[in-house]
């Protein structure tokens, strides 16, 4: 396993990330703590939840799980060699069961997502706390355009910065992060911890894979210069890069055979470069998924890629990806496909 720093922090993460959102939906507890021990077994020391999981979220599973990666820490009772990244969620009409839907983060929704984790994860502390996504109507979730709303009523990002501030001198969080997040939302808070001498985020964590590379645009450069580094999602784009959707198939089982309206990463052109990707891949005796993820391990801006999986041979190919360095060529021609058809699914 390769590790790098965490922000400006002395805390080093796996660059693989065992992420959690599954378990409770597609997997069950069992299978959550198999993979916790293989996960950690492969050298993982960093995993990320957040207390609207598991996806798709629904009010009979909210929190399970968060539940499940709780019971496995006190079973294990080594709580403090793990760092655990947890999210409160923003506001959603869509998450009705989640404190009456009327999220905001506001002092009284962060504090309350907040224990609410920690009773559920069995826990004193959260090491990284993140900002699920902005307060604020912005561009994030798949949109491109950023369009101006003068009535929008969004809670100030000091607000939720002072509280989470709190929360850190309190003991409860270590450091704080944003998730789904604009250049400009990443420097506000920057700008706003130097002025009112708040926590200064340490990470941000936005979707990253071959098929979606917008976080280069705008983002890549504050990640090098303000060591606000990249925790990557999605980086086989909902398994679209694995190859195993090609010509409309849908194996029993996968999640857009499950979950018909995660279309994001299957538009046309998306998997016309798809085909080219695996194609690459197939040509070097590569694995189609273990490329895709070895490409967002590789990059210079990246603090931890986050992986799921919902079998063991997925979890096991997919940690295996951090061996895997990709040659020149193999790099050129991805950039090929790249210039032939950029960001098809953003």
């Amino acid at each position: 396993m390769l590790y790098r720093r965490l922000g400006y922090t002395d805390l080093e993460v796996s660059v693989i990330c065992l992420g959690t959102m599954t378990w409770g939906e597609q997997n069950t507890e069992a299978e959550a703590h198999q993979q916790l021990d293989t996960a950690v077994d492969a050298g993982v020391n960093f995993i990320d939840t957040a207390e609207m999981y598991p996806i798709p979220p629904q009010a009979k599973t909210y929190g399970l799980t968060e539940t499940y990666l709780g019971n496995w820490l006190k079973s294990r009772k080594l709580r403090d060699q793990w760092i655990i990244a947890s999210k409160v969620a923003g506001p959603a009409e869509w998450l009705p069961h989640i404190r009456g839907g009327k999220l905001r983060l506001d002092r009284k929704n962060i504090i309350s997502a907040l224990d609410g984790s920690l009773q559920r994860l069995q826990t004193d502390y959260i090491d990284l706390y993140q900002l699920h996504w902005p307060d604020r109507k912005t561009n994030f979730f798949g949109k491109l355009g950023y369009a101006h709303d003068t009535n929008d009523q969004s809670v100030p990002l000091q607000e939720g910065l002072e509280v989470l501030g709190e929360l850190v001198a309190a003991g409860k969080i270590r450091y704080i992060g944003l998730s789904n997040e604009t250049p400009w939302g990443i420097m506000h808070c920057l700008q706003l911890a130097e002025r009112s001498r708040l926590p200064r985020i340490v990470s941000v964590q936005n979707p990253y894979n071959l098929l979606n590379r917008t976080f280069e645009i705008g983002n890549a450069e504050i990640s090098h210069r303000e060591q606000v580094g990249l925790i990557a999602y999605s980086p086989l784009g909902f398994g679209v890069l694995s190859g195993k959707y090609l010509d409309g198939a849908r194996p029993e089982g996968a999640r857009l055979a499950l979950y018909e309206h995660y279309r994001r990463y299957s538009k046309p052109n998306a998997q016309a470069a798809v085909a080219l990707y695996v194609d690459i891949a197939r040509r070097h005796g590569l694995l189609p998924s273990q490329m895709a993820l070895a490409y967002v391990n590789s990059r210079a801006f990246l603090t931890s890629t986050i992986i799921g999986a919902t079998t063991s041979e997925q979890l096991h190919s997919n940690l295996d990806s951090i061996n895997l360095a990709l040659s020149h060529e193999v790099l050129e021609a991805i950039e090929g496909v790249h210039e032939a058809f950029p960001n098809p699914s953003p």
